[in-house]
């Protein structure tokens, strides 16, 4: 599913070739500063890898610039080694401080073990234990304090002063600034033939700002574009309103950019050089992070997926083809619980799967009758439920080529007697209402209920309709393709008494592994 259009204004002009924009801070300009970044000691110089699939799908060549495979998988390591490197002994000496519940406090508590200092790492209370447990194993000494960000961020100033310690900001530090920018040299030096865009993930603006840096001084026709969500893109509302605009709340799915407030030097150094900004929504990036896997067999955090999502709709929207596209993928920290998540969004994201709710006539043959309308199409999910004496309302999802199919689909199903929402692009239903269909059969009788193990191939669900008796009804239907070789329904027949033999015979032709349900305690509960 396409996101929003990107923002557009008046692109900047860039600079010649002959004339670098004036970038200084104090008395070092930043390209200078990039040159001289002591990150090398910790980071490794990362892959620029061609996403082959990706690149012959969209007609272009797209590199994924792998900043995923820092030890601490994240670029973070970067700039913050490099703040830290720059600290006089005696700073070092006393130690540092930051805060932050992901991959910059990872960067920090390495930076300082190879250095050999201290380091407080200040986390919400709510930090995932997996994440505390890493900054832990790394040397940093974990102090857990507010429910937030900003309370933990608080605490660290507090300590900060208390026991004179030197703050290492995660982005608003021309040091932090210029480590990061240390991806844009390799990648000019890995790839020095065309580019056309590199695609920047931006929280609170440290990598967009040193990659620009870099870029816009030595090859500044190559486009900088920005990328964010479209709940947390305050980098993006802020250059166009032309000050820092903070938000009063953030999305949280993409952790690493959802940054209420920008840096102010990130935020000047992004208004100058950045040419453009996309802001893309949820589901292309869990559609991005499941094409990265395809081409590389790595699985990128939600931050780390922004580049490519931005790539595909930017190269949907404008229609380019034979370009060169960089996208840095900038982590791969990911909660193992959010790729259930990930992956049920992915197939909406990558515009695959179209979601229904239909109403069907509560009359034998009309389930059937409705599955012959899907034809040969991939069922991803079946919810259903017998509901009243009339009517029953169905949750389907269905497999696609291109979006336009499901305005297709939902025509076809209207013309044949079936009332039909599209909700594709519903996020009340794709979040939450596919897991609730259902409910209590109250004018289900006779009913019996298994659960069955079906060959993920087509045909399998109209084998088994096309097997049962005229006089039985389908009261309860469910089914959820989890990408297996064998998916797994759970059918409610309501077969009259004494059709028990029929019944039997029935199940054991069909030849599928079924269990008999409706003994299950859970059904009584939930399903009766």
């Amino acid at each position: 599913m396409a996101g929003p259009a990107p923002s557009r204004r008046t692109p900047r002009k860039s600079p010649s070739s002959s004339q670098p924009p004036a970038l200084i801070h104090s008395d070092n300009s930043y390209l200078q500063r990039i040159l001289n970044a002591k990150v090398y000691e910790v980071a490794i110089e990362t892959p620029l890898d061609q996403a082959r699939n990706l690149s012959k799908r969209l007609g272009n060549k797209v590199f994924l610039k792998r900043e995923d495979q820092q030890p601490v998988f994240s670029f973070k390591l970067r700039g913050a080694y490099n703040k830290m490197a720059h600290l006089s002994p005696e700073a070092r000496a006393q130690g540092v401080i930051c805060a932050s519940a992901g991959n910059h406090a990872q960067g920090v508590a390495l930076s300082a073990k190879r250095l050999g200092c201290r380091a407080v790492i200040v986390m919400p209370v709510t930090t995932p234990k997996v994440k505390i447990d890493a900054v832990q194993a790394l040397g940093g000494e974990v102090v857990l304090h507010g429910d937030s960000f900003t309370d933990a961020y608080g605490r660290a100033l507090e300590l900060e002063r208390e026991q004179g310690l030197t703050f290492v900001h995660p982005f608003d530090d021309p040091d932090v600034i210029a480590g990061q920018g240390t991806i844009a040299l390799e990648i000019l030096r890995q790839h020095p033939g065309p580019i056309d865009a590199i695609f920047v993930a931006i929280g609170g603006g440290g990598l967009i700002s040193g990659v620009a840096a870099y870029i816009k001084a030595v090859r500044p026709e190559i486009k900088i574009i920005g990328v964010q969500t479209k709940d947390s893109d305050a980098m993006a509302r802020s250059v166009k309103a032309g000050k820092r605009v903070q938000l009063a709340d953030v999305g949280l799915f993409s952790d690493g950019t959802a940054v209420k407030l920008v840096g102010e030097e990130t935020f000047r150094i992004t208004k100058a050089l950045v040419d453009d900004f996309v802001i893309v929504d949820t589901d292309a990036v869990c559609a991005a992070i499941k094409d990265v896997f395809e081409d590389t067999r790595s699985i990128l955090e939600p931050a780390g997926g922004l580049g490519v999502a931005a790539i595909k709709q930017y190269a949907a929207q404008t229609g380019a083809k034979g370009q060169t596209f960089v996208a840095i993928t900038c982590g791969a920290n990911m909660n193992f619980d959010r790729l259930r998540f990930v992956a049920e969004r992915a197939e909406v994201g990558e515009q695959r799967e179209a979601l229904f709710a239909v109403t069907i006539p509560e009359e034998r043959g009309s389930f059937l009758r409705f599955c012959e309308l899907l034809g040969p199409r991939s069922v991803t999910e079946f919810n259903y439920r017998i509901a009243d004496a009339e009517s029953a309302h169905i949750f389907v999802g269905v497999s696609i080529q291109k979006r336009e199919e499901a305005a297709k689909l939902a025509k076809l199903f209207v013309k044949n007697g079936f009332p039909t929402l599209d909700l594709t692009d519903n996020e009340l239903a794709k979040q939450h209402l596919r897991h609730m269909v259902g409910g209590r059969g109250e004018q289900a009788r006779h009913e019996r209920l298994y659960s069955f193990t079906f060959p993920e191939r087509p045909g399998a669900l109209m084998r088994f309709l096309s097997s049962m008796h005229p006089d039985w009804n389908i009261s309860l239907f469910h089914y959820r393709n989890q990408g297996a070789d064998y998916g797994r329904i759970l059918v409610g027949i309501e077969v009259p008494r004494g059709d028990s033999a029929a019944l039997r015979s029935f199940l054991d032709s069909l030849q599928y592994p079924y269990q008999d349900e409706s003994q299950n305690p859970v059904y009584k509960l939930f399903l009766r």
